[in-house]
């Protein structure tokens, strides 16, 4: 179609992603890393990962009777190749994970998304492509899904489980077995363009999702009926539309925010391209109306970075969503652990909040309901609607951790939290909301995540009563390896 390749020729995405003139990965991240693993154990979760993983979980506690289903997991798993280490977290090659629970007990798999990149730079035994922090230019790059590493997200929808990521198509992978069965192009008039990792599910069964690529300044919106087919599509012109991660749904509405980032020429990683402009733009909320699929209104807040964002509801005249805010430019922090450094989590000095947009007036609120924050999340059943309870993983006031070690779900009418701290030597990765059958409220069934234990080495499944998460789980089920962490999964009852 004439949009798509609009689209894609005035992106500056591919350019952005390896088009340079030398490579510079080279071995300094790698040896300043493991000369830091050596002697902190915390490092482990970002340590490089080879193989394919299989096994059962040792059940601590019981498992409730009526939990049964599988928790699909994605993030990056490959930071490493011939002597040479990426430089940023975002870069690494997709690992799925499939979490089995039925009968009180937990199997586990795991297994690289066999993309065109990860297959070819394996036959290589060298990275030939540019990822997100790390410019490399030993190959050429022919769409945007030669570069596509699939690490972000598992999606499981009618039927198919699809290895989701920011630039590029989603590659759909066996069930069962978590093998690639290829690219997913959803029409052919839509190949090859991107495809983000947080679609949403509407009501109806269906999807929504969006794309966009850095300098292309368009945001591309899909609507997918329950059979996976497309019957919708819109093309929208949003300036300096540089970096969007995440979006919410209301009933009538798309809310996306745009954090001020410029992009600066080609030559450099995407990363280091970004160009906070804190001081010169504001926060931008980038309003779609669904019935027409046009920009009805643009807000503006004060100047922040954000990568996820938690619900939405329509309130009268207003739209009313949960974000987690970073003060600053937050993309440069995920490179830290890579080269070995590490830092209290609460300096980043983010917080959860809930955003008032409203028409009338044009203006934007917003009211803090939790502090140092990320993965915000809300039972599947109110999606798009009227919401009061906001899962987040956080840490401890005044806190040294270096990494998320909380679970915490906030009652976002009252402020009050329910939560849980892990502690030391614990780094909590994304939990959900996972209702029983007829679930009469949002905290009817279950808090289900997982969590590395760094002194074990070992990585564990949670699961905590929704109803009463201060007492920590319910269960653990823990195994005898450690598997990569990961950024995003869903959970799929049986």
């Amino acid at each position: 179609m004439p949009a798509r390749r609009q689209f894609l020729s005035r992106c500056a995405g591919l350019a952005a992603l390896g088009v340079s003139a030398t490579a510079l990965a080279d071995t300094a991240t790698y040896r300043s890393f493991h000369a830091a693993l050596d002697g902190d154990a915390r490092l482990l979760p970002y340590a490089d990962f080879a193989g394919e993983l299989a096994g059962d979980a040792t059940v601590l506690g019981r498992l409730p009777t009526d939990l049964a289903g599988v928790f699909y997991r994605n993030g990056p798993g490959r930071f490493e190749l011939g002597g040479e280490r990426y430089h940023h977290w975002f870069d690494g090659d997709g690992f799925a994970q499939r979490w089995t629970i039925a009968d009180g007990k937990v199997h586990h798999r795991g297994r690289f998304v066999a993309t065109q990149k990860f297959e070819q730079e394996t036959r290589a035994g060298r990275f030939l492509y540019s990822a997100f922090g790390t410019r490399i230019d030993r190959a050429p790059v022919r769409s945007n899904d030669t570069i596509n590493v699939a690490n972000t997200n598992l999606l499981p929808f009618n039927g198919g489980v699809y290895a989701l990521w920011e630039g590029g198509s989603a590659t759909e992978l066996d069930p069962d077995t978590l093998s690639t069965r290829g690219i997913k192009t959803w029409r052919p008039d839509l190949k090859a363009m991107p495809f983000s990792a947080h679609p949403k599910h509407d009501p109806d069964g269906g999807l929504w999702n969006f794309g966009n690529l850095p300098g292309a300044d368009q945001l591309i919106i899909y609507r997918l009926d329950v059979r996976g087919a497309v019957i919708r599509t819109a093309m929208l012109p949003v300036p300096q539309l540089n970096m969007v991660h995440d979006f919410v749904v209301s009933a009538r509405h798309l809310v996306f925010l745009v954090p001020p980032y410029a992009l600066d020429a080609p030559g450099r990683s995407l990363a280091e391209r970004l160009r906070w402009q804190g001081g010169e733009r504001p926060l931008r909320a980038v309003v779609v109306d669904k019935a027409t699929l046009t920009v009805r209104q643009v807000f503006e807040l004060p100047a922040r970075s954000v990568f996820h964002l938690g619900n939405a509801w329509d309130d009268g005249d207003c739209i009313r969503l949960d974000a987690v805010l970073h003060a600053g430019d937050i993309v440069p922090e995920p490179a830290l652990p890579m080269r070995g450094d590490m830092r209290p989590y609460e300096a980043q000095r983010s917080s959860a909040v809930q955003i008032t947009l409203d028409f009338a007036s044009g203006q934007a609120r917003e009211a803090r309901l939790f502090g140092v924050s990320e993965f915000p999340r809300v039972a599947p059943q109110v999606v798009s609607r009227r919401h009061r309870k906001l899962l987040v993983l956080g840490v401890g006031a005044g806190s040294t951790a270096q990494a998320l070690d909380s679970v915490n779900l906030v009652d976002t009418d009252s402020g009050k939290v329910d939560g849980y701290r892990f502690g030391p030597g614990w780094q909590v990765e994304e939990h959900v909301l996972v209702p029983r059958s007829g679930a009469r409220s949002e905290t009817d069934g279950y808090v289900v995540g997982v969590a590395q234990d760094t002194r074990r080495g070992q990585t564990v499944l949670t699961v905590f009563d929704a109803r009463n998460v201060k007492d920590g789980p319910v269960a653990l089920a823990r195994l005898a390896y450690r598997a990569p962490v990961c950024f995003h999964g869903n959970f799929l009852a049986a």
